[in-house]
């Protein structure tokens, strides 16, 4: 700012104002301090080393630099930036607001202005010089609370990375398949974050759209843990009315998989079916581009995983097949699902399969010369119908389902 009339002050009028002012600091700084003690009960005063409040020293020296600089032709007052960080940091540190500390400063340059305008007045300075130099301590006042807010910065990022140090650990804990905690220190794990354990929870695991991906941005009460190659999630009471329209939101453009609800000391399980079907999602075999719940899902997680299984279940329910061609045990199979699945004769397969009933009673009269008496039993049935929808998941049978 161009100080036009402060600059026509004499230099012995400005040296004699802040002689006075300086002579005057240690007293002002006092004042200001009572009065703000006075205005904010409640304010917490830390001492320094030599017993004094740290308080009054950065009031102190705030008054100091500010009249010193009016005589050292300096363009603008130096602000003692480490006390007033630390000021900022200690709001932060304690869980506080930066709008009592900015209270706070605003009465100490309220308080300092009007001992300034009676000295002013005593030393002959003009009211026009005044107006400026008042309007220079407001902006020393705005450099206060920068270097305010800029601790107060560094206390919110210093507690934010202990929450989620401490928040990594409660989700290694809870995802620990030995459960070397107890439930009591669970709770007080728990506790160190301001999270309450539930009594159900589901587990989720993201897969990272872009390496730098921004975290989705879930409710406070869901525990995320970014620092895993795949995210891992911690939803608490999932079947909470309007939690999965929530959760859907927040991770638009992500991928990943969502766990059932478990009991809390069934969270390792959650996360072994988020696991599977993120699996599933790697191998084009359930669909990306969203969270996926695996509730959603449970016919292809429950056969889909166990394909080795399958296959070799495959080779002992399916033999009768092995010697046929290919486009004629595909029908056979296709028909031999149908019939099981509808538990009915020629005219039921037919509609199913979109034949003509005359074609599927003899294929269902083939099939019954392939496998004999077998397909009697109930639990060979069972085998097949497992066999053969796993075929149908992987789109190695047609879907006659649709």
């Amino acid at each position: 700012m161009t100080r036009l009339a402060w600059s026509e002050v004499p230099r012995s009028q400005v040296e004699r104002f802040a002689a006075v002012a300086l002579n005057e600091s240690a007293d002002l700084a006092e004042t200001i301090l009572r009065q703000i003690r006075h205005d904010f009960p409640r304010l917490r005063l830390v001492d320094n080393e030599s017993g004094e409040p740290k308080a009054l020293v950065g009031i102190r020296r705030a008054i100091e630099g500010f009249v010193q600089h009016l005589t050292a032709d300096a363009a603008a007052p130096l602000v003692p930036s480490e006390v007033f960080q630390e000021f900022g940091r200690g709001e932060g540190l304690n869980g506080r607001s930066l709008d009592s500390l900015q209270a706070i400063y605003r009465l100490g340059v309220r308080l300092a202005w009007r001992r300034f305008a009676e000295i002013g007045q005593q030393v002959d300075i003009a009211a026009p010089a005044m107006y400026e130099l008042a309007e220079s301590g407001f902006k020393y006042l705005d450099g206060l609370v920068e270097q305010s807010v800029r601790g107060y910065a560094e206390a919110a990022a210093r507690q934010e990375g202990e929450r989620l140090r401490q928040q990594r650990k409660l989700i290694d804990a809870l995802l620990s398949s030995r459960h070397t905690d107890p439930a009591q220190a669970l709770r007080e794990r728990a506790a160190r974050i301001g999270w309450e354990l539930p009594a159900t929870i589901a587990v989720g695991m993201l897969i990272r759209p872009a390496p730098e991906a921004v975290p989705p941005a879930l409710g406070q009460d869901i525990l995320l843990d970014m620092e895993s190659e795949q995210p891992r999630l911690i939803i608490p009471a999932p079947d909470t009315p309007g939690r999965a329209d929530h959760i859907r939101r927040a991770t638009l453009g992500w991928t990943g998989a969502i766990g059932p609800p478990v009991p809390l000391t069934a969270a390792p399980a959650s996360l072994r079916w988020a696991e599977s079907a993120v699996l599933l999602i790697e191998d084009g075999l359930l669909p990306g581009g969203e969270v996926q719940h695996c509730t959603d899902h449970t016919e292809k997680l429950i056969l889909l995983p166990g394909h080795e299984l399958i296959n070799a279940t495959a080779s002992r329910s399916l033999t009768p097949l092995q010697d046929l061609r290919p486009a004629q045990a595909r029908r056979l199979a296709d028909t031999l699902l149908a019939w099981i699945e509808t538990s009915g004769g020629a005219p039921e397969v037919a509609n199913r399969l979109g034949v003509h009933p005359q074609t599927a009673r003899y294929r269902l009269r083939q099939i019954r010369e392939l496998w004999g008496d077998t397909l009697d039993d109930p639990d060979h049935r069972f085998q097949m119908l497992l066999v053969l929808r796993s075929q149908r998941l992987r789109g190695e049978l047609p879907d006659c389902t649709d």
